[in-house]
């Protein structure tokens, strides 16, 4: 026979698993949606999506900036071993490659990234990627000049906004998308020293009839997306 206390913890479980349940939901539309429309997503509509009313997505997340944060932590999580993989490279430019190449694959794999890191970076800079690589990058610009591997007038500034830019491609989607690792290949040849080996590039261009229906897909979304607007940007801000 159980006994009384029993009971309510065995119903409290399933109502703690429920919640975990709906607040990875929420977390799963939220990404689709800003990957969309950017942080200012309609907060009902990624209610709607992860089947929860209006009043859970505020008892998880009481502002659209509590949302904006948890995705970010979340993002940032999947990038940590990156520091890992950057200790382990024989050279700095090594590690450059390294931090370039993962930051880029990482903000091509989530379109969501790009707004949500703009937005952090505004609400709190101290928390972003940038503040947690910073450090790190720095060590690899100044090490890397040293050794002759990367042009004496770059920064580490330089490095994350071009990884950014590349990264970007990802928001695009279509035939973009998969041009990431050949654009960075030849960002990377131009950071290097003059009389460095450029290794061969990645991949091939994208034709001129790919090159058109990319950008005309792109247009189109554009046009769907400035006439949807004013109906899904809605919710609580920050």
């Amino acid at each position: 026979m159980n006994s009384p206390e029993s009971t309510p913890q065995d119903g409290a479980q399933p109502r703690r698993r429920d919640a975990r349940q709906n607040r990875e939901r929420l977390l799963i539309e939220a990404r689709a949606l800003i990957a969309v429309h950017g942080v200012d997503a309609s907060l009902e509509e990624i209610a709607r999506r992860a089947d929860v009313g209006v009043a859970t997505l505020y008892r998880n997340f009481p502002t659209r900036d509590d949302l904006v944060r948890a995705l970010h932590d979340i993002s940032l999580a999947e990038l940590a071993s990156v520091r890992d993989e950057i200790a382990a490279a024989p050279t700095a430019w090594d590690g450059i490659v390294v931090y370039t190449e993962r930051v880029a694959e990482w903000l091509v794999a989530d379109p969501s990234l790009p707004p949500i890191l703009k937005r952090m970076e505004t609400i709190d800079p101290a928390r972003g990627k940038a503040a947690s690589f910073r450090a790190v990058l720095s060590g690899l610009v100044t090490q890397a000049k040293r050794d002759g591997d990367l042009r004496t007038d770059v920064d580490a500034v330089d490095l994350a906004v071009l990884v950014t830019m590349v990264g970007s491609l990802g928001t695009l989607g279509g035939g973009y998308t998969g041009q990431w690792r050949r654009q960075l290949s030849i960002v990377l040849d131009g950071l290097r020293t003059v009389d460095r080996d450029r290794p061969k590039l990645p991949g091939r261009p994208l034709g001129a009839r790919e090159y058109q229906a990319a950008v005309h897909g792109l247009s189109r979304r554009a046009t769907r997306a400035a006439s949807s607007g004013g109906s899904t940007a809605s919710g609580a801000g920050a």
